[in-house]
């Protein structure tokens, strides 16, 4: 128990523009449309939370607004911040579904509980296993010129890790692309595939073998996300290690995909799982059966970044790093008071109580969408 009581939360909607258009298997995206969870308690302390939504994904920002607003908040007013475990029951009870809306609220108790206590989000969810890891940046701009000139600048300042996104166009554009890619950068590159889906199931496994003579590291969810025993056939036949994202959400997704070895690899998303500590728990499930994980993200600020960078950090291992690339490379503005910390190449653990990261309300304000609540 801790001396602090919620006070009050604000919900806020907004839309920051993309540097471009990312078209992927299943549509295409301009812009991180976020809902921004502002818990503040009686003692003065504000805990920041973010819920990064894709309507072709997990929900949409609106109906996010609601499950936290209406139907989370009246239950958390008065109450203590540190107690996680009990909130998140609650949530799910409350509301059925809304995975983003239960990460940003996980988010901002968690990075309450850090402040209130000294301790970093890594550290209160397991411990720091590691202080940085890889950057993947996604190819996904249909203008191919443009991402050629994009990874140029990025290789210049130490990324190695390219997720080129597949099935948005024809087969020839991904083979073309692949091609000059491998070409450019040889074996240096670490290129990754990934197709949202966007593959016929019955030609799938076609599609992949002409692919996989650019040695990519590994193939992500070609097929859709409820075609698990096709992604399992995939798995078996193709000697590429499959990556299963949309088809794995939580522990259910999960424990399900290790009884039918759907993949080589799970996509582990603060978003999709419903928080970090149910994120953790995919991990383990994965873990005990062998296979392997990656830090995938939705469309986020640097605010959920920071806490996938904590989960990432507080992982028993780590082999194929993450993806937190949208702050730096892919937002035409960012929320946080300072940049989130992308070097060389590599994404580092913030540091500090909590998430380790502030948000500036100014930013908030100029990308608004509706009138904060709250």
């Amino acid at each position: 128990m801790s001396d602090h009581k919620i006070d009050r939360i604000r919900v806020h909607r907004v839309l920051i523009p993309g540097k471009a258009v990312h078209s992927h298997g299943i549509g295409d995206v301009a812009g991180i449309h976020a809902v921004i969870l502002e818990v503040i308690t009686d003692t003065g302390l504000t805990g920041w939370g973010e819920a990064s939504p894709w309507p072709a994904f997990t929900g949409t920002a609106e109906g996010t607004v609601a499950a936290l607003y209406t139907y989370i908040r009246p239950h958390l007013i008065g109450q203590d911040p540190v107690q996680v475990e009990r909130h998140m029951r609650d949530a799910e009870a409350l509301v059925v579904g809304h995975p983003e809306a239960k990460a940003a609220l996980e988010m901002a108790l968690l990075d309450l509980t850090g402040q209130i206590s000294g301790l970093s989000v890594c550290e209160l969810v397991g411990g720091r296993m590691r202080n940085d890891m890889g950057l993947s940046f996604s190819v996904a701009n249909p203008d191919f010129g443009k991402d050629l000139e994009d990874v140029a600048a990025m290789w210049a300042e130490g990324v190695r890790i390219f997720k080129i996104k597949t099935g948005f166009k024809s087969h020839g554009f991904d083979l073309m692309r692949l091609e000059k890619l491998r070409g450019i950068y040889g074996a240096e590159a670490d290129l990754r595939i990934d197709y949202n889906q966007g593959l016929p199931a019955y030609d799938a496994v076609r599609c992949i073998r002409d692919l996989e003579a650019f040695r990519p590291t590994f193939v992500e969810q070609p097929v859709k996300m409820h075609e698990r025993d096709a992604l399992a056939h995939i798995a078996h036949v193709i000697e590429t290690p499959i990556m299963a994202d949309e088809s794995v959400f939580g522990v259910r997704e999960a424990l399900h995909g290790v009884q039918i070895r759907m993949a080589d690899i799970f996509s582990l998303k603060v978003m999709k799982s419903g928080g970090i500590r149910r994120a953790l728990e995919v991990n383990a499930i994965a873990r005990a059966a062998g296979i392997e994980v990656y830090g995938g993200c939705m469309f986020e600020t640097g605010l959920a970044h920071a806490a996938g960078a904590h989960l990432m950090a507080a992982l028993p291992e780590l082999r194929l790093d993450c993806e937190f690339y949208m702050s730096t490379y892919y937002a035409s503005e960012d929320i946080l008071t300072e940049p989130f910390p992308v070097r060389g190449g590599r994404v580092h653990v913030p540091e500090g109580p909590g998430l380790g990261v502030a948000v500036d309300p100014s930013m908030l304000a100029k990308y608004a969408q509706a009138e904060a609540l709250g």
